[in-house]
C-alpha cells in the first residue's frame, strides 16, 4: 500500500470535507454513527462483565459499517444491504481477527497503564460524594491533578493504539490486506502524516471540547436555567451534528491518503 504524506493544514481540510460530505446525506450518516454510538454504550452497559471484551472484537466490523454509509454518499451511491455490508461480507474471518488484535492491544494497554500507576488510582466520582447534610464536598486540588495526570497517561500510552487501528479496519475490509499488515500500514500511514493527524486532532478538540465548554462557561453567568438549556442543547449538537462530521472525516482521511485518484480535484 501506498500511502500519500500531506501537509499540515489537509488535517483542517479533513474536518472540512467531512462537513460537505454530512451535508450531503445527514440522515445516513447520522443514523450510522448513532448505531455505532448505540451498540458501544449497550455492550458497556448491559454486558458490564462481557462487554468490555466484546466490544474490540467488533469495533473494526463497526467502524467499517459507519464508514460503508460515508463511502455511499462520497460515491454518489444508494444504501443497500450490499453496499452496507461492503468488505464485511465474505471477509468476517479477517475483521475479527482485527478485532483480536485490537483487544490484545487494549489489555496490553490497561496492564501498562496500571503498571506505571502508584497503586492509588483517584476515584473519579469522590468530588461528587456529599457531606453530611447532603452538602456536596468541595473537590481537592491534588486529587483533581492526580486525576489530570491519569488521564493524560492513560491518553498518551493509547495514542500509538488508536494510530495502528486508525486505517486498519479500511485497509482489512475495503482492500483486503491481512490484518497485521493493515495494523503496519496504518502505523507508516499515521507517521508519514502525523502534521495533518495533529492538526486534525486538534481541530476535532477545538469543535467537541473547547467551544461547547467555553459556551457552557459563558452561558453559566446568566442564569442556571439558561444552562440547562445550552447543556441540553450542546449535546444534542455533539451526537446529531459533530459525531457524524468527525466520522465522516476520518473516512476522508483515509480516502485522501490511500485513494487520491478518488480527490483528484480537491
Amino acid at each position: 500500500m501506498q500511502a500519500r504524506r500531506l501537509p499540515a493544514e489537509r488535517g483542517t481540510w479533513w474536518l472540512l470535507e467531512g462537513f460537505r460530505l454530512f451535508r450531503r446525506n445527514p440522515p445516513l450518516i447520522t443514523a450510522l454513527t448513532l448505531t455505532y454510538l448505540v451498540l458501544v454504550q449497550g455492550m458497556v452497559s448491559v454486558l458490564p462483565g462481557i462487554g468490555p471484551i466484546l466490544l474490540p472484537l467488533v469495533l473494526p466490523a463497526l467502524t467499517l459499517l459507519v464508514a460503508n454509509g460515508c463511502r455511499l454518499v462520497d460515491e454518489g451511491r444508494a444504501p443497500s444491504k450490499e453496499t452496507l455490508l461492503l468488505g464485511l461480507r465474505g471477509n468476517g474471518t479477517a475483521m475479527l481477527r482485527l478485532g483480536g488484535l485490537q483487544l490484545v492491544g487494549a489489555v496490553l494497554l490497561v496492564l501498562v497503564n496500571l503498571a506505571l500507576g502508584d497503586g492509588n488510582a483517584p476515584d473519579p466520582f469522590a468530588s461528587f460524594d456529599t457531606a453530611d447534610g447532603g452538602v456536596t464536598a468541595p473537590p481537592d486540588p491534588a486529587q483533581e491533578a492526580a486525576m489530570l495526570w491519569a488521564l493524560l497517561r492513560l491518553m498518551l500510552l493509547s495514542l500509538p493504539l488508536i494510530l495502528a487501528f486508525w486505517f486498519a479496519p479500511f485497509l482489512t475490509g475495503w482492500d483486503k490486506v491481512a490484518p497485521l499488515k493493515a495494523l503496519f500500514f496504518s502505523v507508516v500511514a499515521s507517521w508519514r502524516n502525523w502534521r495533518a493527524l495533529g492538526m486534525f486532532g486538534l481541530g476535532a478538540v477545538v469543535i467537541a471540547g473547547i467551544v461547547p465548554g467555553f459556551i457552557l462557561i459563558v452561558t453559566s453567568q446568566i442564569a442556571g436555567l439558561a444552562l440547562s438549556v445550552a447543556f441540553v442543547a450542546l449535546r444534542m449538537v455533539l451526537i446529531f451534528l459533530v459525531a457524524p462530521v468527525l466520522t465522516a472525516s476520518i473516512y476522508v482521511s483515509y480516502r485522501d491518503i490511500f485513494r487520491p485518484a478518488v480527490d483528484e480535484n480537491a
